[in-house]
């Protein structure tokens, strides 16, 4: 059947020339279709005749009651499985090219009998009034730092009325995250809406005795709210329909970051400030068409309070015998100086800052679940090396190991030497690790522990990375005799020609 706009084009061209052959060309059909719609003078919907019969047997007349009592049953089985299933118990019965006609008849099917679908309710937002938060996970970005793959999640910000968006990068839904990311949007803003929206995370809200429906909002973030003079709001449990525009808000801006990644052809980065500058660069730019909007809620939206909460938690530890400290149910190690001193550590989403007094002493990446010990060997390494036989019953013994590569080594060394002096080969081969660069030990190690297996000791190995520098010949001073010399010019010396 041919298009209303064919229809239109050929009764337009046979009205100006007269010519049926002329005009189905430039309608694009053929002549004797050009002649039947010219000589009936009516378009394509009226020509057509109606009618209810059958043009061709029904290939599905054999498999169609029994896949409509299994639709009645389970309605959510899906057309081409239903099919396969039906054609493996009857192939008599119909043919693998009649799958496309079986998945329509199902089609109408559902559209005639099955369930309603849910109803989604487009909303009014009043300019202003609300800003909603949620994070999303972007490990799907395949996201790499310096060719290592970076797990983490965006907290995200969206005004609902205008759309503006704001996304810094976490580790996860936690309070300071929470902070964080809220702090970043409206400064960015530089206004305070009149809403927090959030979800029921326990960053937020937490329970009311024991059922999981009834939470209220957290003294921390119910603090940070107040500080803003922002009125905090939650959604229904499981309901995330209920915080919509920045649920739909969260695959958009991953589909943006993908085709910006795509675009700059490489999805790994120098540094996490390098891949900071990326992604507020493409939300600058996402959020250049919003700016109508934006100023109709900056006009009616309330000035930031005069200063900013910090986003770190502080918390008071000592330092035990072990060199150790246990800051929200993790353990850390730090350096041996420390030990007995009370310090105070600032808690940052990423990183954790020791201070004593006033004076920083060091930083520790940050451990992102909540139990477990992190330890770092240089901390402890020189105290193993002078009490050995504490290593085969230490408790973090395991993450004395840094790589696999290392742990054959003292697989081997054991091997080799038996458990103590395998134990103090191995420790030896950690202080050389400690001293100069990771790989460049590694590379001579995988050589050492190839067959055939040569014989090799860790002292070996630190004349080859760590040569000690040769001691200067001592070479006796010059002292010039000129007595020899002026005896010399004192004599004749005769010229023979």
């Amino acid at each position: 059947m041919i298009t209303k706009q064919q229809y239109r084009k050929l009764m337009n061209e046979y009205q100006a020339t007269g010519n049926v052959t002329n005009s189905a060309l430039k309608a694009a059909m053929s002549r004797p279709t050009a002649r039947k719609y010219v000589t009936a003078a009516q378009p394509p919907p009226e020509l057509q005749a109606k009618h209810n019969w059958r043009t061709r047997k029904d290939p599905l007349v054999e498999i169609w009651p029994h896949a409509e009592a299994m639709l009645a049953e389970a309605p959510d089985l899906e057309a081409k499985t239903l099919f396969e299933h039906l054609w493996e118990r009857s192939p008599w019965a119909v043919q693998e090219k009649h799958l496309r006609t079986f998945q329509r008849r199902v089609k109408l099917w559902r559209l005639a009998h099955g369930a309603d679908l849910e109803v989604f309710f487009a909303q009014d937002w009043e300019a202003g009034r609300a800003l909603q938060l949620d994070w999303t996970n972007a490990d799907e970005l395949g996201i790499t730092i310096a060719g290592e793959p970076y797990a983490h999640l965006l907290c995200h910000c969206v005004l609902p009325h205008s759309n503006w968006e704001w996304a810094t990068r976490c580790r996860s839904e936690s309070l300071l995250s929470l902070r964080q990311g809220l702090q970043a949007g409206l400064h960015r803003l530089g206004k305070v809406t009149r809403e927090l929206r959030v979800d029921n995370s326990s960053a937020a809200t937490h329970r009311i005795g024991g059922g999981e429906t009834a939470r209220t909002f957290n003294e921390p973030f119910a603090s940070l709210c107040a500080h803003y003079g922002l009125l905090p709001q939650t959604i229904g449990i499981a309901c995330p329909n209920e915080n919509g525009d920045v649920e739909s808000s969260n695959g958009h801006l991953k589909r943006r970051l993908r085709q910006h990644l795509l675009l700059r052809g490489s999805r790994d980065f120098d540094t996490e400030a390098a891949y900071e500058g990326f992604l507020e660069k493409m939300l600058e730019r996402s959020n250049q068409g919003r700016q109508e909007k934006l100023a109709a809620e900056l006009a009616v939206m309330q000035a930031l309070p005069p200063t900013r909460l910090s986003e770190y938690d502080e918390v008071i530890c000592r330092v035990g015998s072990g060199s150790t400290i246990r800051i929200k149910k993790v353990g850390y190690s730090v350096p041996a100086r420390l030990i007995g001193q009370e310090l105070k550590v600032e808690v940052y989403e990423r990183e954790l800052k020791l201070y004593s007094g006033r004076e920083l002493l060091l930083c520790l990446p940050r451990h992102t679940g909540n139990q477990g010990m992190v330890l770092d060997y240089r901390h402890v390494i020189d105290h193993l090396l002078r009490k050995p036989g504490a290593f085969e019953r230490y408790r973090y013994r395991e993450q004395m190991f840094p790589s696999r590569l290392l742990r054959s080594a003292y697989d081997h060394l054991i091997t080799q030497q038996g458990q103590r002096r395998g134990t103090v080969e191995y420790l030896r081969l950690l202080k050389l690790v400690s001293e100069v660069d990771a790989s460049r030990v590694e590379v001579m190690l995988a050589d050492y522990l190839s067959p055939p297996y040569p014989a090799w000791s860790v002292a070996e190995l630190r004349d080859v990375l760590q040569p000690r520098p040769q001691s200067p010949v001592d070479l006796a001073e010059l002292q010039p005799e000129w007595r020899s010399y002026d005896a010399l010019l004192s004599q004749e010396v005769a010229y023979a020609n």
